[in-house]
């Protein structure tokens, strides 16, 4: 009985011990706790795998009340919002190419005439398919759309048997990836999903290490600014990002046949500002963390919200506001918007420089941030 006795007495020692050292190391204990919380928050409100209320560019040559009662119908759907308003079929298509729209819907001219007569006119829908998920469900519902509109309009002698076809052609253009092949939109993503696991990892992990080791204290007796080192610091490892980029590529190519529309000069841009954005980030962890193990832990939770609301794992338009307004934050979503329309859409600087200039911006404010904290290790 005293053995058991001594020996809960060590158990309790160690457990007493254990706890003092989790307080201490406040940092680990609170991503303990808050990151269940992030995961519950992030699954249980942000992710949605039936999007509504998708952005819609309308252009209508027969504005008659037929028409505008379907349209109408579109917009109850929930899965359909119209928040612009074409000047022509070549300004929908380009709303659609530049990702501001998911959909764009053309009414033709002479529908309610062609309709009237029994002849079948067409209604057109363009759907961005870069992201299958996004676009399938409300693509699926648009004859029931038009069907249950028509049901309300075609009365008297413009009625149909009900075994009859639909008395409106529907037309859907899934346009840059027609097939709706999941590889090409995963794949390109994966780029911006790997360079950021391992650019804000590795460089994080670089500084704490020194200072494990007893190096940081030579580092800080040398003649350097803050922004010298954190430029020499990060350099080497732009090369190592960009050799992952070229091995992505060629996978994406020869292995997933993913097609290749854009400039190829303008991808590796693309890549090279993301590249420093997230090494920037990592040098910023590492003046915060105080041991590569907190480093790790703030790269992963900095990485879960990255996955989740950048658009890679679940359709962006499908979260509420404020978990797209927090994805806006993330550099990993303006990239996805980057690598896949260069890659799928063949867009070019004039349709994606407002998510350069989202990229610049963050690397001018992780980096100003990083050297204020490197001033005060400094000091």
């Amino acid at each position: 009985m005293n053995g058991i006795g001594a020996s809960l007495l060590r158990v309790y020692a160690i457990l007493v011990k254990e706890l003092v050292q989790m307080r201490r190391d406040r940092m680990t204990f609170a991503m303990m706790l808050a990151l269940p919380i992030v995961q519950l928050v992030l699954f249980g409100y942000a992710i949605n795998m039936d999007p509504r209320h998708l952005p819609t560019a309308l252009y209508v040559e027969d504005d008659s009340a037929v028409v505008r009662r379907i349209v109408s119908a579109f917009e109850q759907s929930g899965y359909y919002e119209f928040s612009h308003r074409a000047d022509s079929p070549a300004h929908g298509s380009k709303l659609l190419a530049e990702g501001k729209v998911a959909f764009f819907i053309y009414v033709p001219a002479g529908f309610t005439a062609k309709l009237v007569r029994n002849e079948r006119p067409q209604w057109l829908i363009e759907a961005d398919a870069t992201d299958p998920a996004a676009a399938s469900n409300a693509i699926a519902r648009a004859e029931g759309i038009i069907s249950s509109a028509l049901r309300t309009e075609l009365k008297g002698p413009l009625s149909r048997p009900k075994s009859s076809e639909m008395p409106v052609e529907l037309i859907i253009q899934r346009k840059y990836n027609p097939q709706g092949i999941t590889q090409y939109n995963i794949v390109p993503g994966l780029l911006g999903v790997i360079l950021t696991m391992t650019c804000v990892m590795i460089t994080s992990m670089a500084m704490t290490r020194e200072s494990e080791r007893g190096n940081l204290e030579n580092l800080l007796a040398m003649p350097t600014r803050p922004h010298e080192m954190m430029i020499g610091k990060i350099t080497p490892y732009i090369l190592v990002g960009l050799v992952q980029t070229a091995v992505i590529l060629l996978a994406a190519r020869y292995l997933f046949q993913v097609p290749f529309f854009g400039s190829l000069a303008l991808l590796m841009s693309a890549v090279m500002v993301f590249i420093i954005a997230n090494l920037c980030l990592g040098f910023t962890f590492s003046t915060i963390a105080a041991s590569q193990m907190q480093a790790m832990q703030m790269t992963f939770f900095f990485f879960l919200p990255s996955i989740l609301l950048s658009g890679f794992m679940f359709p962006f338009r499908g979260m509420p506001i404020w978990a797209q307004q927090l994805g806006e934050l993330l550099p990993l979503t303006h990239f996805l918007r980057l690598v896949r329309g260069i890659m799928l859409k063949g867009n070019t600087f004039s349709h994606l420089h407002l998510e350069f200039l989202a990229l610049v911006l963050f690397i001018l404010a992780v980096g100003l941030l990083a050297i204020l904290r490197y001033r005060r290790t400094l000091d």
